[in-house]
């Protein structure tokens, strides 16, 4: 089996609408796709309506990438197989998702008085439909030619946490986020979490005191990890008795990453779909979910 629990749509910041992503997964030969959009779910009936129309079977995961923050370094938790209708999450989701456009705002201006022509109008077209956010604004940069990829826009020049251009928004304290999902049925994995590319990263004792507020795993296998993270973080996973995943952090063409670049063990994902009570696996093409 091959298992993918980290992707993006333009639900969010992806190029893939829901459809084309679920298509695109079944096409890359994957078993098994999570879809994990910024702080919403609005994907998830698009993507569970295109399963049925799939030449081979693949299940999807729903869930969702929650924006969180602790001491000022932001962290971001996947949530899996969550009651998407449970009152308290749904509200700070909500609450998240309002505080985006705001926060895109004052990014582009603050760009604009550090002398990039980005403009508001550019941004949202390029968002759509979508959650707005960074990856948006930093797809406009590449438009300029003010840097040359997406990801060359998160640095402490420009848009990176603590960057020249950063502007905090509302984010869930990652302790409260873990217990809202778990209260919620789902369960939670740290996204990414030695992504030192990205700016600054939380201590091991964070980790360790998420782990006891019921934090379920760590995304290990990322493209933001190299070697020596990764070994470093199966040990500290072994260590709190945390779930290990992998997964691509798919973006369509706004990163340069395929699907299924990494993956995640089917054991693991078996014990992830054990532990979820909020919703289930769902199956597509005539096959039956993966657990």
């Amino acid at each position: 089996m091959r298992i993918d629990l980290h992707t993006h749509s333009t639900a969010s910041d992806g190029t893939d609408t829901p459809a084309e992503l679920v298509r695109n997964a079944a096409a890359a030969g994957l078993d098994v796709v999570a879809l994990t959009d910024h702080d919403t779910t609005r994907g998830h009936a698009a993507a569970i309506a295109a399963l049925a129309d799939l030449e081979r079977p693949l299940t999807l995961v729903p869930g969702a990438e929650i924006s969180c923050a602790v001491d000022g370094i932001g962290v971001h938790l996947l949530a899996y197989l969550f009651d998407p209708a449970e009152p308290e999450l749904l509200r700070e989701r909500e609450l998240l998702r309002d505080d985006r456009v705001p926060r895109a705002q004052a990014i582009v201006a603050r760009l604009r008085e550090l002398g990039s022509p980005v403009t508001w109008e550019q941004v949202a077209r390029i968002a759509g439909d979508g959650s707005v956010g960074r990856p948006h604004i930093a797809a406009a940069m590449v438009e300029h030619g003010i840097v040359a990829t997406v990801s060359d826009a998160f640095t402490a020049e420009w848009i990176a946490d603590g960057g020249r251009a950063h502007i905090n928004k509302h984010e869930l304290d990652p302790a409260a986020a873990v217990r809202l999902v778990k209260a919620a049925g789902g369960v939670a994995v740290l996204a990414h979490p030695a992504a030192v590319k990205r700016g600054r990263t939380i201590s091991d004792e964070t980790i360790a005191a998420l782990a006891d507020a019921g934090l379920d795993g760590m995304e290990v296998d990322h493209l933001d990890h190299d070697e020596p993270a990764r070994a470093r973080l199966r040990g500290l996973a072994a260590e709190l008795n945390l779930l290990t995943t992998g997964s691509s952090d798919y973006h369509g063409s706004r990163k340069d990453v395929p699907l299924g670049h990494f993956t995640t063990d089917p054991e693991i994902y078996g014990e992830i779909t054990r532990r979820a009570t909020g919703a289930f696996p769902v199956p597509g093409a005539g096959g039956r979910a993966a657990v």
